[in-house]
This record gives C-alpha cells, structure tokens and sequence, in this order.
C-alpha cells in the first residue's frame, strides 16, 4: 500500500488516445487547402484514421519497444553460412507494416498522393521515426526506377503496394517490397564523385557485377537498393536486389551496423559488394542525375519529418503546460512561459506549412506544371536546409518545457531530441543543401522566377515581409564570392518563403508573430522572446492537441 507521501498531484496525464491529425490544426488546414474538393472527404477520412492510430497507447507503446529492443546483424548460421541478415523486434514490424498500409510509400499511385502521404509522414514520424527511413527510401525509389521502363514496371507496383511482405524472397514472389540506398564510401561522404566501388559488365545486357564497399546503406533488409559505382562509362546507377530471380541470394556482405546516436530502431550498415550481381538504371555516367529525383524526395521528407519532430516535441511542452501548475497557476498561462510556447509553436507551423507546400508542389509536378517543378528545384534544398536546422533547437526548448520529467525516457522528449539533428545531416549536410542552392540560382532562372511568384503573392499583406523581400532581392543580386554567404542567403530564402506562406494561409495571430520574430528583427536568439504585445495566447491554443 502507498504512503500518503506517495500520493500523485501536479502530473500531467499521458498524451495518449487522441487523434493526432485532426488534433493539428496546422496540419489538418495545409491538408484541405491542397487537395481537390474531391479528394477532401476520402482523404481526410482516412487521415483522421492514421491520426487516431498515431495517437494510441498501442502505437507508442510499438514505439517504445522498437527503441529498446535494437536490432542485431546475423552474419553468419549455426552452420557457418554466411546470412547477412539483421534481426528487429516484432514492434518494428508491426509499425512498418502499418506504414506500408497507411499508404506511405503509395504517393506516386493515386490523385493528391503526395499531400496525403505528406500529412501521414508527418503523423508517422511522431510515433516513431525509425521505421520512416525504409517508408522514405522506398517511396523515393519510384521516380529513379522510372528512367529503366523494364525496371519500374517489375518494381514500381511492388514498391508502391499498400501489403508488408516480409522475409527475403525472389521479387517476383513477393506483393509488397522495400528499397534502401547506397550512395556513400568511407573516402567520400557526401561527395559521391569520389566513390571507388567498381562495376564490371556481364555478358547480359544491362547487368555488372559491383565491387566495393558503402559506408551508409540504409534499411539493409530491404528487398533492393540503389547505388552508385563506377562504370567503364563514369559513376553509374545500379539497382542491387538482395535475392536473385532464382531465389540465391545476392552478395551482400554487411561488416557492421552503425551505433547512432538517435534513429537506434533502425538499421544502418556498413556493406561490402563482392562480386554482386546488378542491374543498371538509366545510361552510364548519368548515375548522379538518375539517382537526383530519388535524392530530392527523400530531401522533401528530411523536412517532413523534421516537422513531425517539432510537432511531437511542442505538442507534449503544450500538453504538459496546460495541466502542470506552479506559483499558483497553470504554466501555460504564465506569460513568460506562453511566450516560450508560443514562439516553439509558430516554429512548428512554419515547418509543416512549407513541407506541406513542397507536397502539393509534388503532386503539381507530377502533372506536368513546370513552374511547380522548377519551384522544387530551389524551394527543397532550401527548406531541407532551414527545417532540419531548426528541429533540434525547437525540440531541446521543449524537453526544458517539462523540466525534469522531460529528461527521463519515460517521457519520450530524450527519443526526440536524440532524433532532431538526423535529418539535417542525413540526404546531404548544411553546407550541401546551401551550395545546391547556389547551383539551382546560377544555371536555372526559372527556379528563382518561380520562387518569387510563390512569395510574391503575399506582397502587401505584411510590410516586414514585404522588407524581408526587398532585402533577399539585394543580396541575389550580385551572387559573386557568394559561397561565403550561402547559409546566410539560404536562411533567408527559407524564411521568406516561409513568411509568404503564413500570411497566406495561417490565422494572423500566427502570421503576425512570425514577421515579428523571424523577418521583423522583433526577437531574440533564443525561444521565448516573442514581442509580449502579440495574441499569444491565441497562438498557444492553436497548437494544443486534440484542441
């Protein structure tokens, strides 16, 4: 029996049992702003669904028990047999079986696939982002596989099928699969020209044999994998399946997995090709430009799932502050701390309203809108390069929200601050988000025409906006020695196009507090220096969960 010592006051309940889509205002507007009015009903139907999944006991619970129970390599059998496999908890499985049937890797398949796929990463990330890694390497995938016809008509009704397959078998046994990426050597980084992994043609038109080595391969239990090698005709796209149509296995030689800081659920390894058999995808010497679609995706859900991150992290500082009570009253209600909540809330906002847009932009250039496709071309590495950054501030001010129950495990907040950086190094660092920009400034013009369109439909509305875009003119109009400055140009075009898109769509309480902060110089460095003559408890109210 308890001692009256022990009786339980002042805790906030378990943000459990609610409905994690319809709960985001943010997330739910951005969806019914993109979509056709046709689709709204369906879509929003079955996002209230994922959204109730998202939100249950038994989905954090799947969460929880992926992170603690790591995964393990197999190298070898009892016998001997080398096996190359890796073994995860049946949490795992579960959660990625429910990601494949969510739809998460079916956006290229049906109408406004890409916004409801964004909206459900967005929600998936937040139970537990391990398992998105495969969701986006395997949705990823569609539009590389594409520039072989023969390849993407045996691989992409796999790749996009809604069914979980497990277990490693011949493709075409199988009615789901999953792809992961080899892009990275241990010489070369994110400077994949240095790679070295060499590919030998076979007698077979179309098919090499790969020796090498990769230092990141992503998902390696995953049925195929795209990679680059060096071909007689340059670096290559090669397409490496882990079992041959004949049901041997593929060499696939996996050293070692990576003990990472955050993202533990996952498997990522070191592997070693040995003679392995490989197709290839596209021309020799073009792997970089087959593999870039493949690589500006997974960008698109680096940003998304930063977003779903923040959301996590300002939803449980919400919660929590809403019930917890100190000098007298609900923290939530206290101005200095409303006024840290409310600054990590328009953070939130603005990353899910621009991951968003990336989406819708998506599906536009799926349909033939050009202006949209060149938007991408700027408007993602650009995003990738703000939103990751501002993940792993905006989930450590949360944590610090909860006080010390933020800094135990129990709580979830230390998963999410481990995760915050991952997405700003993964698919490219810093430095290549911003000197890609600078590429897409110098030799497409018509990426920055159609960036200026977007942001230019929200001149007038805000005067710090409309300074915010006087000023970026300025500094893009000489882009000499601008390498030196590219994070600072590059911030600044995430921000406007950040800032147009509130004062469009977001309630001006929000909109407002983000041109003061952000564009109008009205704030500080840290969280929690929101100019106080704001509506922010309106804001504060907006970001509650399940409000």
């Amino acid at each position: 029996m308890a001692g009256s010592t022990h009786t339980v006051t002042n805790q906030a309940p378990p943000l459990v049992g609610h409905d994690v889509f319809t709960g985001d205002r943010a997330l739910t507007a951005a969806v019914e702003r993109h979509l056709a009015p046709e689709l709204r009903e369906e879509a929003l139907a079955e996002l209230s669904g994922l959204g109730r999944s998202c939100g249950s006991l038994q989905a954090r619970e799947w969460g929880e028990q992926a992170n603690t129970n790591l995964p393990v390599l197999r190298t070898h059998d009892r016998y001997g047999h080398r096996v190359d496999e890796v073994d995860f908890h049946p949490a795992w499985h579960r959660l990625l079986g429910k990601g494949v049937a969510a739809g998460l890797t079916a956006a290229w398949t049906r109408p406004g696939g890409h916004v409801r796929r964004a909206a459900g990463f967005v929600m998936w990330t937040q139970v537990e982002a391990g398992n998105c890694c495969p969701l986006s390497m395997t949705h990823a995938a569609v539009p590389a596989l594409r520039a072989d016809p023969d390849l993407a008509a045996e691989w992409e009704p796999r790749l996009t099928s809604q069914v979980y397959d497990r277990g490693l078998r011949p493709a075409r046994l199988k009615a789901g699969a999953l792809f992961g990426m080899g892009m990275t050597e241990k010489q070369g980084g994110s400077d994949v020209r240095a790679n070295t992994t060499s590919a030998r043609p076979l007698a077979e038109d179309g098919t090499y044999q790969l020796t090498g080595h990769k230092w990141f391969c992503s998902a390696p239990m995953s049925d195929g994998f795209l990679v680059l090698a060096r071909a007689p005709g340059g670096l290559t796209c090669f397409l490496v399946p882990r079992v041959l149509a004949d049901g041997t296995r593929n060499v696939f030689l996996i050293q070692r997995l990576k003990d990472k800081l955050g993202n533990r659920s996952n498997a990522s390894a070191e592997v070693e090709f040995d003679g392995t058999w490989a197709r290839r995808v596209g021309e020799e010497g073009r792997g970089v430009p087959t593999i870039i679609d493949m690589v500006a995706a997974t960008r698109v859900d680096c940003v998304l799932g930063s977003a779903g991150l923040m959301r996590q992290a300002v939803a449980q500082a919400v919660h929590h502050c809403g019930y917890r009570e100190a000098f007298g009253a609900k923290l939530a209600d206290q101005p200095l701390m409303r006024n840290v909540l409310a600054d990590l809330a328009i953070e939130s906002e603005a990353a899910t309203t621009l991951g968003l847009r990336l989406a819708a932009a998506q599906d536009a250039a799926e349909a033939g809108d050009e202006r949209e496709r060149a938007l991408l071309r700027l408007a993602v590495p650009a995003a990738k390069y703000w939103v990751t950054k501002r993940c792993a501030p905006v989930v450590v001010e949360a944590a610090e929200c909860l006080g010390g129950n933020g800094y135990v495990e129990e709580s979830g907040m230390p998963r999410l601050v481990r995760e915050s950086p991952l997405n700003s190094i993964w698919e490219g660092a810093g430095n290549v988000q911003a000197l890609d920009v600078l590429r897409a400034l110098g030799r497409e013009p018509l990426a920055m025409d159609a960036y200026l369109a977007e942001v230019g439909l929200a001149r007038g509305a805000d005067h710090r906006l409309d300074a915010a875009i006087r000023g970026l003119l300025t500094e893009l109009a000489d882009l000499a020695d601008a390498e030196g400055r590219a994070r600072r140009l590059v911030e600044r075009l995430a921000l406007v196009l950040q800032g147009s898109l509130l004062v469009r769509y977001a309630p001006p309480e929000v909109a407002d507090a983000f041109c003061a902060a952000r564009l109008g110089g009205d704030g500080g460095a840290a969280f929690g220096t929101l100019p106080p003559t704001l509506d922010l408890a309106s804001v504060v109210e907006r970001a509650r969960p399940g409000a």
